[in-house]
C-alpha cells in the first residue's frame, strides 16, 4: 500500500530507512511497480524509495503541464517530505530524463545516477517519428500505440510466456488520463533537446545501461549520454528490448547494486 505526500505523490518505501538512500523513477505510462522484480535485491542494502509520477498510477494530476523540470521538483519535494538529504538516482525511459534533470536542478541532492533505456539525441527521421506517436496518442488516447509499443518493448519469447503480465502493462497504460498522457509522452518526445551536452554538465557518478535491441533507447544514445558524463560507466544488456529490466531484473539490478557500492 503506498502512502502520499501533501501535494499528492503516491509513493512506498522499502528496506531500513538510513541515509544510503536509492529512488527509482519510472517510465511514461507505467508506475511505480515496474520496479518490483527489483526492489528485493535493492532492498537487502539500501533504503528504496519508488513512486508514482505525477498523472500516472496513484499520484494526483500534473499541477501544471509537464515538464522534466516539474517532475523532477516533484522528486525534491518528495525527498524533503522524508527528510531524505540527498540519494542514488535511477530512472528507466523518461524516468532517465527526469533524473538527468534532476542532477542539473539539484546536484546537491544527487549521489549518482542510473540511467536505464533511456533516450537521448535522436536523427531527425527518429525524432518526427517520435512526434508523431506522441500526437497520434493526443488524438486517440494512451490505446491508440500500446500493441506495437508492446513488440517494441518485449521479445516475442516473453510475450508468449507471460501474457499475464503483458495485460498488466497494458492496463497500467490505459489507466492513463488521455490528456496527461499525451502532455506526457510530449515530454518523453522534446525533453531530450535539454539534456544534450547541458551547461553546467552532470558531475555526478554515472551508470548508463540499455539493451542490444532497445529501438528507442539505442546502445549509441546510451554511449552519448555516458560520453557528455565525465567518468560514466556504459553496458550493453544482449538481446534484450526497451523492457528488458523487466524481464530480466537481475541483469540490471546486479550491475546496479556493483556501481552503487563504489559510491558508498
Amino acid at each position: 500500500m503506498s502512502d502520499q505526500t501533501p501535494d499528492g505523490t503516491a509513493f512506498t518505501q522499502y528496506g531500513e530507512q538510513h541515509d544510503r538512500c536509492i529512488v527509482l523513477i519510472h517510465g511514461l505510462g507505467l508506475t511505480q511497480e515496474t520496479w518490483q522484480g527489483h526492489v528485493e535485491a535493492l532492498s537487502r542494502r539500501y533504503h528504496v524509495l519508488t513512486y508514482d509520477l505525477y498523472g500516472h498510477g496513484e499520484s494526483a494530476a500534473a499541477p501544471e503541464l509537464p515538464s522534466l523540470s516539474l517532475f523532477a521538483r516533484q522528486l525534491d519535494t518528495l525527498l524533503s517530505h522524508l527528510g531524505v538529504s540527498a540519494a542514488h538516482i535511477v530512472g528507466f525511459s523518461l524516468g532517465g530524463m527526469i533524473n538527468r534533470r534532476f542532477a542539473l536542478d539539484y546536484p546537491q541532492r544527487t549521489l549518482s545516477l542510473g540511467i536505464f533505456n533511456s533516450p537521448h539525441e535522436r536523427t531527425k527521421d527518429a525524432q518526427c517519428l517520435v512526434e508523431e506517436r506522441a500526437a497520434q496518442n493526443d488524438a486517440d488516447g494512451p490505446g491508440a500505440t500500446i500493441d506495437t509499443a508492446i513488440v517494441r518493448w518485449f521479445t516475442k519469447a516473453f510475450i508468449e510466456q507471460r501474457p499475464d503480465y503483458i495485460k498488466r502493462i497494458k492496463s497500467w497504460v490505459m489507466a492513463n488520463e488521455p490528456d496527461s498522457y499525451a502532455q506526457c509522452r510530449m515530454v518523453l518526445a522534446t525533453g531530450v533537446t535539454e539534456l544534450i551536452n547541458p551547461t553546467p554538465s552532470i558531475k555526478v557518478p554515472t551508470l548508463v545501461m540499455t539493451c542490444e535491441n532497445d529501438t528507442g533507447s539505442t546502445p549509441a544514445m546510451s554511449h552519448a549520454i555516458a560520453a557528455e558524463i565525465i567518468g560514466a560507466r556504459t553496458i550493453i544488456v544482449p538481446q534484450l528490448q526497451h523492457m528488458g529490466l523487466t524481464e530480466a531484473p537481475a541483469l540490471f539490478t546486479e550491475p546496479l547494486l556493483l556501481f552503487l557500492d563504489t559510491q558508498s
